[in-house]
């Protein structure tokens, strides 16, 4: 079963007496257990199409289906669904962890003894049973973190939505938030995940999509997509300076020279033929170049993917032939 299908998805408002199409064309498929990172500047229309996934607002054509149900036809589905919100919008301070659980675990569905069970058993996977008595207010704000994912969880849903889960937690408590986000898909759990905190997409996604003004430009394994627009660069360190007979061959060859300590090689085909003009020296460290995600995103958002330049060439060529 999929745990969340988004097909074609349309949204336009009236704004200023004008149409504007927030959302022109999204689809979607995330399975149990998969990481899928829903990236994509300000105004790019991510909101409006998560408010459409989960439900919220109805699309102007496409459909949505979470567990194999319609949210906008039957509500019931949406018992399929959590969701972490970003900010302190997801439980209520004055109360304590062990009522937020049953409170939100009844609003979900379950008998008050399940609620009970489910939220005491989350408590112990958070670490959060000897906090279970004090009001959310005093807690740490990682470990108001930790209970808004136990909240999202205490109906065992199949589809897990995260806004921006680490932003504002420290170092510590960001690695806890990726640690649970790990063991959350290991379980079964399909998440997807918005955030501008791009290091963070790329460690915990298994897939990327990438939206801009309405529309999906890229959707791909995530290390597939860093594959793609890595090159063919090597970076080798020196532990010492070079002497000036192998910068000559090393030059001579077609290899760049960084400080006399730095070399680079863009054609594979003359790696082990640097390695031959380096040894016996001792090495630092040899690595292939490659593009964060950052980088990557920033290069898709301005300039598009490689398949979009390159239809749009075509289109081009086929125009001057006509």
């Amino acid at each position: 079963m999929k745990a969340l299908e988004a097909y074609s998805l349309k949204k336009m408002y009236r704004q200023h007496h004008q149409t504007v199409e927030a959302v022109k064309d999204v689809s979607l498929v995330i399975l149990p257990g998969e990481v899928l990172a829903f990236l994509g500047p300000n105004g790019a229309g991510k909101t409006t199409s998560i408010k459409m996934m989960a439900g919220l607002i109805q699309p102007d054509a496409g459909w949505v289906r979470i567990a194999g149900g319609n949210p906008h036809r039957n509500p019931a589905v949406l018992q399929r669904m959590g969701a972490v919100l970003e900010g302190n919008r997801n439980v209520y301070w004055r109360l304590t962890p062990e009522e937020n659980l049953e409170y939100f675990g009844v609003l979900k569905g379950l008998s008050i003894r399940e609620a009970r069970q489910s939220g005491r058993a989350l408590l112990e996977r958070f670490n959060l049973l000897h906090k279970r008595h004090t009001p959310v207010q005093q807690l740490s704000r990682g470990m108001q973190q930790k209970l808004a994912f136990a909240v999202a969880l205490v109906h065992r849903p199949l589809l897990l939505l995260l806004d921006e889960p680490t932003l504002g937690l420290d170092v510590e408590a960001t690695e806890e938030v990726k640690v649970l986000v790990r063991e959350i898909a290991a379980s079964g759990c399909a998440i997807l995940l918005t955030t501008h905190q791009l290091a963070i997409a790329e460690e915990l996604s298994d897939r990327i999509a990438i939206l801009q003004k309405g529309e999906i430009l890229t959707e791909s394994p995530t290390q597939e997509l860093i594959r793609q627009f890595s090159g063919t660069n090597y970076k080798i360190e020196m532990e010492t300076a070079l002497d000036q007979a192998r910068l000559a061959e090393l030059k001579r060859i077609g290899a760049a020279i960084e400080n006399e300590t730095v070399v680079y090689v863009s054609n594979p085909e003359l790696l082990y033929h640097v390695f031959n003009v380096l040894k016996p020296l001792s090495l630092n460290c040899v690595a292939k170049e490659q593009p964060d995600l950052t980088q990557i995103f920033l290069q898709i958002v301005r300039e598009g993917t490689p398949h979009q330049k390159e239809l749009l060439r075509s289109t081009e060529e086929d125009a001057l032939k006509v």
